[in-house]
Protein backbone atom coordinates (compact mmCIF):
# COMPACT_ATOMS: atom_id res chain seq x y z
CA UNK A 1 0.00 0.00 0.00
CA UNK A 2 1.43 3.35 -1.02
CA UNK A 3 1.58 6.10 1.63
CA UNK A 4 1.52 9.88 1.15
CA UNK A 5 4.76 11.41 2.31
CA UNK A 6 4.50 12.92 5.77
CA UNK A 7 1.03 11.48 6.49
CA UNK A 8 0.87 9.22 9.55
CA UNK A 9 -0.24 5.67 8.90
CA UNK A 10 -3.38 6.03 11.07
CA UNK A 11 -4.65 8.79 8.76
CA UNK A 12 -4.49 6.41 5.81
CA UNK A 13 -6.35 3.65 7.68
CA UNK A 14 -9.23 5.64 9.20
CA UNK A 15 -12.14 5.82 6.70
CA UNK A 16 -13.05 9.35 5.66
CA UNK A 17 -9.75 10.97 6.64
CA UNK A 18 -7.97 13.15 4.13
CA UNK A 19 -4.94 15.21 5.09
CA UNK A 20 -5.83 18.88 5.42
CA UNK A 21 -9.63 18.27 5.51
CA UNK A 22 -12.00 17.87 8.53
CA UNK A 23 -12.94 14.18 8.74
CA UNK A 24 -16.72 13.86 8.56
CA UNK A 25 -17.05 10.08 8.32
CA UNK A 26 -15.48 9.19 11.69
CA UNK A 27 -18.00 11.44 13.43
CA UNK A 28 -20.88 9.68 11.68
CA UNK A 29 -19.30 6.35 12.46
CA UNK A 30 -19.03 7.26 16.14
CA UNK A 31 -22.67 8.32 16.20
CA UNK A 32 -23.70 5.05 14.58
CA UNK A 33 -21.65 3.01 17.07
CA UNK A 34 -23.09 4.98 19.99
CA UNK A 35 -26.63 4.35 18.76
CA UNK A 36 -25.85 0.67 18.27
CA UNK A 37 -24.42 0.38 21.78
CA UNK A 38 -27.46 2.16 23.20
CA UNK A 39 -29.82 -0.25 21.45
CA UNK A 40 -27.73 -3.19 22.58
CA UNK A 41 -27.80 -1.93 26.17
CA UNK A 42 -31.58 -1.56 25.97
CA UNK A 43 -31.92 -5.12 24.67
CA UNK A 44 -29.79 -6.33 27.57
CA UNK A 45 -31.98 -4.41 30.01
CA UNK A 46 -35.13 -5.89 28.50
CA UNK A 47 -33.64 -9.39 28.62
CA UNK A 48 -32.75 -9.00 32.30
CA UNK A 49 -35.42 -9.52 34.91
CA UNK A 50 -36.26 -8.81 38.52
CA UNK A 51 -35.91 -12.58 38.92
CA UNK A 52 -32.18 -11.86 39.19
CA UNK A 53 -32.86 -10.67 42.76
CA UNK A 54 -33.07 -14.37 43.62
CA UNK A 55 -29.48 -14.98 42.50
CA UNK A 56 -27.91 -11.67 43.55
CA UNK A 57 -28.12 -11.13 47.34
CA UNK A 58 -30.02 -7.97 48.27
CA UNK A 59 -28.51 -5.85 51.02
CA UNK A 60 -30.93 -5.28 53.89
CA UNK A 61 -31.52 -1.63 54.93
CA UNK A 62 -29.84 -2.09 58.33
CA UNK A 63 -26.68 -3.19 56.50
CA UNK A 64 -26.34 -0.03 54.39
CA UNK A 65 -22.90 1.53 54.63
CA UNK A 66 -22.59 5.30 54.94
CA UNK A 67 -21.30 6.75 51.67
CA UNK A 68 -22.14 3.61 49.66
CA UNK A 69 -24.19 3.71 46.48
CA UNK A 70 -27.98 3.49 47.01
CA UNK A 71 -29.09 -0.14 46.93
CA UNK A 72 -31.65 0.41 44.14
CA UNK A 73 -29.04 1.68 41.68
CA UNK A 74 -27.00 -1.48 42.22
CA UNK A 75 -29.77 -4.04 41.71
CA UNK A 76 -29.74 -5.58 38.23
CA UNK A 77 -32.82 -6.41 36.19
CA UNK A 78 -35.21 -3.73 37.49
CA UNK A 79 -37.33 -1.67 35.10
CA UNK A 80 -37.59 2.11 35.70
CA UNK A 81 -40.93 1.66 37.48
CA UNK A 82 -39.58 -1.14 39.65
CA UNK A 83 -36.54 0.97 40.52
CA UNK A 84 -38.82 3.77 41.75
CA UNK A 85 -40.76 1.31 43.90
CA UNK A 86 -37.44 0.04 45.21
CA UNK A 87 -36.53 3.56 46.31
CA UNK A 88 -39.86 3.89 48.16
CA UNK A 89 -39.83 0.40 49.69
CA UNK A 90 -36.18 -0.56 50.07
CA UNK A 91 -36.86 -2.90 52.99
CA UNK A 92 -39.13 -4.96 50.71
CA UNK A 93 -36.42 -5.81 48.21
CA UNK A 94 -34.75 -8.66 50.09
CA UNK A 95 -38.18 -10.32 50.45
CA UNK A 96 -38.89 -9.88 46.74
CA UNK A 97 -35.60 -11.71 46.19
CA UNK A 98 -36.71 -14.46 48.58
CA UNK A 99 -40.02 -14.70 46.74
CA UNK A 100 -38.26 -15.02 43.39
CA UNK A 101 -36.00 -17.72 44.83
CA UNK A 102 -39.03 -19.60 46.19
CA UNK A 103 -40.67 -19.41 42.75
CA UNK A 104 -37.55 -20.68 40.97
CA UNK A 105 -37.16 -23.60 43.38
CA UNK A 106 -40.80 -24.55 42.93
CA UNK A 107 -40.50 -24.29 39.15
CA UNK A 108 -37.50 -26.63 39.23
CA UNK A 109 -39.39 -29.08 41.43
CA UNK A 110 -42.49 -29.13 39.22
CA UNK A 111 -40.45 -29.60 36.02
CA UNK A 112 -37.72 -31.86 37.39
CA UNK A 113 -38.96 -34.74 35.22
CA UNK A 114 -39.56 -32.72 32.06
CA UNK A 115 -37.32 -31.99 29.10
CA UNK A 116 -37.28 -28.35 30.13
CA UNK A 117 -36.45 -28.40 33.83
CA UNK A 118 -36.47 -24.69 34.67
CA UNK A 119 -32.66 -24.46 34.68
CA UNK A 120 -31.09 -21.10 35.50
CA UNK A 121 -28.35 -20.11 33.08
CA UNK A 122 -26.99 -16.79 34.40
CA UNK A 123 -27.46 -14.22 37.17
CA UNK A 124 -29.17 -11.54 35.07
CA UNK A 125 -31.68 -13.04 32.64
CA UNK A 126 -31.84 -16.07 35.02
CA UNK A 127 -33.58 -18.47 32.59
CA UNK A 128 -31.91 -17.22 29.41
CA UNK A 129 -33.37 -16.69 25.96
CA UNK A 130 -36.06 -19.34 26.38
CA UNK A 131 -38.15 -16.75 28.28
CA UNK A 132 -38.31 -14.57 25.15
CA UNK A 133 -40.73 -17.16 23.72
CA UNK A 134 -44.32 -16.80 24.94
CA UNK A 135 -44.70 -20.52 25.64
CA UNK A 136 -46.53 -22.55 28.29
CA UNK A 137 -43.27 -22.86 30.22
CA UNK A 138 -42.81 -19.08 30.22
CA UNK A 139 -46.42 -18.70 31.39
CA UNK A 140 -45.80 -20.99 34.37
CA UNK A 141 -42.53 -19.24 35.26
CA UNK A 142 -44.19 -15.81 35.38
CA UNK A 143 -47.07 -17.17 37.46
CA UNK A 144 -45.01 -19.06 40.03
CA UNK A 145 -42.53 -16.21 40.53
CA UNK A 146 -45.35 -13.69 41.06
CA UNK A 147 -46.86 -16.15 43.54
CA UNK A 148 -43.51 -16.34 45.32
CA UNK A 149 -43.48 -12.58 45.88
CA UNK A 150 -47.02 -12.60 47.35
CA UNK A 151 -45.97 -15.45 49.63
CA UNK A 152 -42.77 -13.77 50.86
CA UNK A 153 -44.22 -10.28 51.39
CA UNK A 154 -47.34 -11.63 53.15
CA UNK A 155 -45.20 -13.61 55.59
CA UNK A 156 -42.76 -10.74 56.16
CA UNK A 157 -45.72 -8.56 57.19
CA UNK A 158 -46.85 -11.12 59.75
CA UNK A 159 -43.34 -11.44 61.17
CA UNK A 160 -43.04 -7.66 61.64
CA UNK A 161 -40.19 -7.27 59.15
CA UNK A 162 -41.83 -4.46 57.14
CA UNK A 163 -42.77 -1.05 58.54
CA UNK A 164 -45.68 -0.53 56.12
CA UNK A 165 -47.72 -3.59 57.09
CA UNK A 166 -48.46 -5.93 59.96
CA UNK A 167 -50.76 -8.85 60.74
CA UNK A 168 -53.66 -9.64 58.45
CA UNK A 169 -56.80 -7.55 58.85
CA UNK A 170 -59.02 -10.01 57.03
CA UNK A 171 -62.63 -10.05 58.17
CA UNK A 172 -63.88 -12.88 60.35
CA UNK A 173 -65.21 -15.73 58.17
CA UNK A 174 -69.00 -16.00 58.35
CA UNK A 175 -68.92 -19.77 58.80
CA UNK A 176 -66.56 -19.64 61.80
CA UNK A 177 -68.32 -20.97 64.97
CA UNK A 178 -69.41 -18.14 67.24
CA UNK A 179 -67.47 -19.36 70.27
CA UNK A 180 -64.18 -19.43 68.34
CA UNK A 181 -61.98 -16.32 68.56
CA UNK A 182 -60.86 -14.59 65.38
CA UNK A 183 -57.46 -13.12 66.15
CA UNK A 184 -53.87 -14.12 66.37
CA UNK A 185 -51.46 -12.77 63.77
CA UNK A 186 -52.32 -14.00 60.31
CA UNK A 187 -50.33 -13.77 57.08
CA UNK A 188 -51.15 -10.43 55.44
CA UNK A 189 -52.05 -11.84 52.03
CA UNK A 190 -54.08 -8.71 51.15
CA UNK A 191 -50.99 -6.49 51.40
CA UNK A 192 -48.79 -9.12 49.73
CA UNK A 193 -51.19 -9.35 46.80
CA UNK A 194 -51.40 -5.56 46.33
CA UNK A 195 -47.67 -4.95 46.58
CA UNK A 196 -46.80 -7.85 44.27
CA UNK A 197 -49.25 -6.50 41.70
CA UNK A 198 -47.62 -3.06 41.77
CA UNK A 199 -44.05 -4.34 41.61
CA UNK A 200 -44.22 -7.39 39.34
CA UNK A 201 -46.58 -5.80 36.77
CA UNK A 202 -44.62 -2.53 36.56
CA UNK A 203 -42.40 -3.67 33.67
CA UNK A 204 -45.35 -4.47 31.39
CA UNK A 205 -47.52 -1.52 32.41
CA UNK A 206 -44.92 1.19 31.91
CA UNK A 207 -44.46 0.48 28.20
CA UNK A 208 -46.71 1.63 25.35
CA UNK A 209 -46.83 -0.94 22.57
CA UNK A 210 -48.56 -0.54 19.23
CA UNK A 211 -52.11 -1.83 19.44
CA UNK A 212 -52.34 -5.35 18.06
CA UNK A 213 -48.57 -5.85 17.95
CA UNK A 214 -46.79 -9.03 19.02
CA UNK A 215 -45.11 -7.02 21.79
CA UNK A 216 -48.48 -5.98 23.19
CA UNK A 217 -49.71 -9.58 23.00
CA UNK A 218 -46.71 -10.76 24.99
CA UNK A 219 -47.18 -8.03 27.60
CA UNK A 220 -50.86 -8.97 28.04
CA UNK A 221 -49.86 -12.62 28.35
CA UNK A 222 -47.36 -11.78 31.10
CA UNK A 223 -49.92 -9.70 33.00
CA UNK A 224 -52.51 -12.50 32.83
CA UNK A 225 -50.04 -15.08 34.15
CA UNK A 226 -48.75 -12.77 36.88
CA UNK A 227 -52.35 -12.36 38.07
CA UNK A 228 -52.98 -16.11 37.95
CA UNK A 229 -49.98 -16.68 40.21
CA UNK A 230 -51.03 -14.03 42.70
CA UNK A 231 -54.60 -15.35 42.83
CA UNK A 232 -53.38 -18.88 43.48
CA UNK A 233 -51.74 -17.70 46.71
CA UNK A 234 -54.66 -15.44 47.65
CA UNK A 235 -57.37 -18.03 47.03
CA UNK A 236 -55.53 -20.87 48.76
CA UNK A 237 -54.92 -18.96 52.01
CA UNK A 238 -57.15 -20.56 54.62
CA UNK A 239 -58.19 -20.40 58.25
CA UNK A 240 -55.87 -22.02 60.78
CA UNK A 241 -56.83 -22.56 64.43
CA UNK A 242 -55.14 -23.40 67.71
CA UNK A 243 -56.71 -24.97 70.78
CA UNK A 244 -56.48 -23.50 74.28
CA UNK A 245 -57.48 -25.20 77.48
CA UNK A 246 -56.38 -27.34 80.39
CA UNK A 247 -54.65 -30.58 79.36
CA UNK A 248 -55.48 -29.99 75.70
CA UNK A 249 -59.24 -29.84 76.33
CA UNK A 250 -59.65 -27.34 73.49
CA UNK A 251 -62.27 -25.37 75.41
CA UNK A 252 -61.30 -22.33 73.35
CA UNK A 253 -60.04 -21.90 69.81
CA UNK A 254 -58.18 -18.96 68.30
CA UNK A 255 -58.17 -18.74 64.50
CA UNK A 256 -56.34 -16.64 61.91
CA UNK A 257 -55.62 -16.48 58.18
CA UNK A 258 -52.65 -18.56 57.04
CA UNK A 259 -50.94 -19.05 53.69
CA UNK A 260 -51.06 -22.48 52.11
CA UNK A 261 -47.83 -24.42 51.76
CA UNK A 262 -46.12 -23.14 48.64
CA UNK A 263 -45.83 -26.69 47.29
CA UNK A 264 -49.64 -26.78 47.09
CA UNK A 265 -49.58 -23.45 45.21
CA UNK A 266 -47.04 -24.94 42.80
CA UNK A 267 -49.22 -28.00 42.30
CA UNK A 268 -52.23 -25.79 41.51
CA UNK A 269 -50.25 -23.73 38.99
CA UNK A 270 -48.88 -26.91 37.41
CA UNK A 271 -52.48 -28.01 36.80
CA UNK A 272 -53.11 -24.61 35.22
CA UNK A 273 -50.01 -25.13 33.04
CA UNK A 274 -51.40 -28.43 31.76
CA UNK A 275 -54.68 -26.73 30.77
CA UNK A 276 -53.19 -23.41 29.60
CA UNK A 277 -55.05 -21.62 26.80
CA UNK A 278 -53.45 -20.73 23.46
CA UNK A 279 -54.15 -17.06 22.65
CA UNK A 280 -53.46 -14.47 19.94
CA UNK A 281 -53.56 -10.70 19.88
CA UNK A 282 -56.36 -8.97 17.96
CA UNK A 283 -56.21 -5.71 16.04
CA UNK A 284 -58.14 -4.15 18.90
CA UNK A 285 -55.28 -4.99 21.25
CA UNK A 286 -56.94 -7.82 23.17
CA UNK A 287 -56.09 -11.48 23.63
CA UNK A 288 -58.48 -14.00 22.12
CA UNK A 289 -58.51 -17.79 21.95
CA UNK A 290 -56.89 -19.33 18.88
CA UNK A 291 -59.62 -21.99 19.06
CA UNK A 292 -63.03 -20.54 19.89
CA UNK A 293 -64.39 -23.97 20.86
CA UNK A 294 -62.59 -23.75 24.21
CA UNK A 295 -63.84 -21.78 27.21
CA UNK A 296 -62.54 -18.26 27.74
CA UNK A 297 -59.76 -18.32 30.37
CA UNK A 298 -60.53 -16.84 33.77
CA UNK A 299 -58.11 -14.55 35.67
CA UNK A 300 -56.88 -17.68 37.46
CA UNK A 301 -55.86 -19.49 34.25
CA UNK A 302 -52.53 -19.48 32.41
CA UNK A 303 -52.28 -18.38 28.77
CA UNK A 304 -49.58 -18.52 26.11
CA UNK A 305 -49.08 -17.01 22.65
CA UNK A 306 -46.27 -19.13 21.15
CA UNK A 307 -45.81 -22.89 20.76
CA UNK A 308 -43.12 -24.40 22.96
CA UNK A 309 -39.70 -24.85 21.32
CA UNK A 310 -38.10 -28.25 20.87
CA UNK A 311 -36.32 -28.86 24.17
CA UNK A 312 -34.68 -32.05 22.90
CA UNK A 313 -31.55 -30.46 21.45
CA UNK A 314 -29.38 -27.56 22.50
CA UNK A 315 -30.35 -24.47 20.53
CA UNK A 316 -28.66 -21.11 21.10
CA UNK A 317 -31.42 -19.27 19.22
CA UNK A 318 -34.32 -20.48 21.36
CA UNK A 319 -32.26 -20.90 24.54
CA UNK A 320 -33.02 -24.63 24.80
CA UNK A 321 -30.34 -26.51 26.75
CA UNK A 322 -31.33 -29.91 25.35
CA UNK A 323 -31.55 -33.15 27.30
CA UNK A 324 -28.10 -34.60 26.61
CA UNK A 325 -26.60 -35.80 29.91
CA UNK A 326 -29.93 -35.69 31.78
CA UNK A 327 -30.76 -38.58 34.11
CA UNK A 328 -33.74 -40.67 33.03
CA UNK A 329 -35.80 -43.55 34.41
CA UNK A 330 -35.44 -46.66 32.27
CA UNK A 331 -38.61 -48.29 33.59
CA UNK A 332 -40.90 -45.26 33.43
CA UNK A 333 -43.27 -44.55 30.56
CA UNK A 334 -43.83 -40.98 31.74
CA UNK A 335 -42.00 -37.75 30.90
CA UNK A 336 -39.06 -38.84 33.07
CA UNK A 337 -38.66 -42.10 31.13
CA UNK A 338 -35.60 -42.55 28.95
CA UNK A 339 -37.67 -42.87 25.76
CA UNK A 340 -39.34 -39.47 26.14
CA UNK A 341 -36.60 -37.63 28.02
CA UNK A 342 -33.91 -38.63 25.51
CA UNK A 343 -36.15 -37.89 22.49
CA UNK A 344 -35.36 -41.30 20.96
CA UNK A 345 -31.58 -40.73 20.91
CA UNK A 346 -30.92 -43.57 23.34
CA UNK A 347 -29.15 -43.54 26.68
CA UNK A 348 -26.03 -44.72 28.45
CA UNK A 349 -25.87 -46.76 31.64
CA UNK A 350 -23.39 -46.18 34.44
CA UNK A 351 -23.03 -47.38 38.01
CA UNK A 352 -22.97 -45.03 40.97
CA UNK A 353 -22.47 -45.47 44.69
CA UNK A 354 -25.25 -44.19 46.92
CA UNK A 355 -24.81 -43.71 50.65
CA UNK A 356 -27.94 -43.86 52.82
CA UNK A 357 -28.75 -43.91 56.52
CA UNK A 358 -29.79 -47.36 57.70
CA UNK A 359 -30.27 -49.55 60.79
CA UNK A 360 -31.45 -46.55 62.78
CA UNK A 361 -32.11 -47.03 66.50
CA UNK A 362 -33.68 -44.71 69.03
CA UNK A 363 -31.65 -44.14 72.21
CA UNK A 364 -33.22 -42.88 75.43
CA UNK A 365 -33.19 -39.94 75.74
CA UNK A 366 -33.40 -38.48 73.07
CA UNK A 367 -31.57 -39.14 69.84
CA UNK A 368 -31.47 -41.51 66.90
CA UNK A 369 -28.26 -43.23 65.86
CA UNK A 370 -27.91 -44.65 62.35
CA UNK A 371 -25.32 -46.50 60.33
CA UNK A 372 -24.30 -45.62 56.80
CA UNK A 373 -25.03 -48.15 54.11
CA UNK A 374 -23.62 -48.05 50.59
CA UNK A 375 -25.33 -49.44 47.55
CA UNK A 376 -24.24 -49.66 43.92
CA UNK A 377 -27.11 -48.72 41.61
CA UNK A 378 -27.58 -48.45 37.86
CA UNK A 379 -28.34 -45.00 36.47
CA UNK A 380 -29.11 -43.86 32.95
CA UNK A 381 -28.28 -40.66 31.11
CA UNK A 382 -29.45 -39.41 27.72
CA UNK A 383 -27.08 -39.54 24.81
Amino acid sequence: MSQTKGAPLWKMLVPGHWDGLRPAMPSLLLLFVAALLSSWAQLLTDANSWWSLALNPVQRPEMFIIGAQPVCSQLPGLSPGQRKLCQLYQEHMSYIGEGAKTGIRECQHQFRQRRWNCSTVDNLSVFGRVMQIGSRETAFTYAVSAAGVVNAISRACREGELSTCGCSRAARPKDLPRDWLWGGCGDNVEYGYRFAKEFVDAREREKNFAKGSEEQGRALMNLQNNEAGRRAVYKMADVSCKCHGVSGSCSLKTCWLQLAEFRKVGDRLKEKYDSAAAMRITRQGKLELTNSRFNQPSPEDLVYVDPSPDYCLRNETTGSLGTQGRLCNKTSEGTDGCELMCCGRGYDRFKSVQVERCHCRFHWCCFVRCKKCTEIVDQYVCK
